[in-house]
């Protein structure tokens, strides 16, 4: 995996945009981050699950996944190891995270007749 198909595969995603925060690219649903490219160096990126999420990835693929080092791991950030992450399993992680943080639809609101 590259760092050019996980960018392209978080941005297919509805409604994602391609940001910046803190020196790297970002990906967001909304306002709200999902994915990062190039921490801690250009061979990772991260993506933002539940601990739940992040404690199964880690479990079945731990040559992939890895908690980010530190609090934010702590809370489902997870590393994610390009070089190692077929397309298939970088997009069901991207979209978990996507999911996670992707604006709700509204109920539509009844009108009274």
């Amino acid at each position: 995996m590259s760092a050019s198909r996980f960018r392209k595969i978080a941005l297919g995603l509805p409604g994602a945009v391609e940001g910046a925060h803190q020196g790297h690219a970002d990906f967001r649903a909304g306002k709200r981050i999902f994915a990062t490219l190039g921490y801690p160096d250009a061979n990772w990126g991260m993506v933002k699950l539940t601990p739940e999420q992040q404690a199964v990835l880690v479990e079945a693929e731990p040559d992939i996944f890895r908690p980010v080092p530190g609090g934010w791991g702590k809370h489902g950030s997870t590393n994610v190891r390009l070089a190692k992450a077929s397309a298939t399993t970088l997009r069901s992680a991207l979209t978990q995270a996507w999911s996670n943080v992707a604006p709700k639809p509204k109920p539509a609101s009844r009108r009274r007749g």
